[in-house]
């Protein structure tokens, strides 16, 4: 099948001509990263997390998400999403291909990735991340293709594709769970040390994934015969309206929490967030705007006339994608280290080479996400043909 990811239109080569050119600008500045050292970006040693781990943070649960569709439909037998479960599971390869990039780059010489394998660490959380991830990826692949090539040739999946997809359901929940015991088990970090750092991970997860997931339906809907049907992306919307309310409720109960206690070293973080602290306002204006942006894509889906409708529900999807890449991302990451145990504040801005490796190592992934929703797309054409 790999074959139909390399026929296409004029269109679909200058998609994939305009993603190797930023993956190729991407690599030039990460061969620069690889010569000079992260001094290249705006990383100090204050901030030794910013923009790339603020990626992988994000796109881990983007690729977790794809339970919200595999679940409904292998264990519950609901058959609206038997179109869309397979771009599920092939947005999360891509996700997580992803993911293990931005771990690269952020490690400085790549090398050091042999490190976890080379001495493994049962105690140590980032080896069990490596594991899961791996998994996870393994899975995906394994079980999307199996089911694709049986839907190509007309017949049944192989029975023992069955136990891998459930086990890839309580798989989906331990990436994201696992990655969040990254942070809240670093107890010099006040901002993250709280219990429900996995369920807020897990519920912006099941928002941003299944909105990503409406919009690339809505794409290949214009751009190919493929439809994945409005009740299966109505479902999709009420999930991500659901997913969305319970995100932002975790985190007014941190902000309760916080205030209510009135721990100084617990409350600067959040005031640094929303307000600036001792002059220093970097992170104010993204703080707002994912506020604006999570309000307004609230109000936009709890409404059944505006989720209804397809523009509106597009741009819900967009304002809810952006904002907690905003708030899971740099807001959540950069953040852990402003203050410093120390009280001591100092700000961060990625540069631009930073910001360019980065968008060279998204345009890779959407590029093997195109390459695989081809192939998808396609089968399906020819199935429905």
């Amino acid at each position: 099948m790999l074959e139909k990811a390399l026929s296409g239109n004029r269109r679909y080569w200058g998609w994939v001509g305009f993603l190797i050119f930023f993956i190729g600008v991407g690599f030039f500045f990460y061969l620069r990263q690889l010569d000079y050292g992260l001094g290249i970006t705006g990383m100090s040693r204050d901030v030794t997390w910013a923009l790339y781990i603020a990626q992988f943070t994000f796109l881990v649960g983007v690729a977790a998400s794809a339970v919200m569709v595999v679940l409904p439909y292998y264990l519950h037998d609901y058959k609206v999403f038997g179109k869309i479960t397979i771009l599920g599971e092939f947005l999360a390869v891509s996700s997580v291909v992803m993911c293990l990039a931005f771990v690269i780059v952020d490690l400085g010489q790549p090398a050091r990735a042999f490190n976890l394998l080379l001495y493994p660490s049962p105690r140590s959380i980032l080896f069990w991340d490596m594991i899961v991830l791996n998994g996870y990826l393994l899975l995906n692949i394994v079980i999307g293709w199996t089911v694709l090539d049986a839907e190509k040739k007309s017949i049944p999946p192989p029975k023992w594709v069955k136990p891998l997809i459930y086990l890839s359901i309580p798989w989906a929940i331990s990436i994201h769970t696992v990655t969040a015991f990254i942070y809240s088990g670093l107890p010099g970090r006040s901002f993250w040390m709280t219990a429900i750092m996995a369920p807020r991970f897990l519920a912006s997860a099941f928002a941003s994934g299944p909105a990503l997931l409406i919009l690339l339906c809505f794409i290949l809907r214009k751009f190919t015969r493929f439809n994945a049907g409005n009740e299966a992306i109505q479902a999709l919307a009420k999930i991500v309206t659901y997913a969305l309310f319970i995100s932002v409720f975790f985190i007014l109960m941190e902000i309760f929490t916080v205030f209510y206690s009135q721990i100084p070293e617990h409350m600067h973080h959040f005031i640094y967030c929303f307000a600036g602290l001792y002059g220093h306002y970097g992170l104010v204006p993204w703080m707002w705007a994912f506020v604006v942006l999570a309000a307004a894509a609230m109000i936009l889906l709890v409404n059944p006339r505006t989720r209804q409708n397809e523009t509106l529900l597009g741009v819900a999807c967009v304002a809810v994608f952006a904002s907690l890449w905003i708030e899971k991302g740099l807001g959540l990451v950069v953040t852990g280290f402003i203050p410093s145990p120390l009280e001591k504040i100092t700000e961060y801005s990625p540069t631009m080479p930073e910001v360019l490796i980065t968008l060279g190592v998204w345009a890779a992934g959407f590029l093997a996400l195109t390459f695989l929703y081809k192939i998808a797309v396609t089968v399906k054409e020819e199935i429905e043909a």
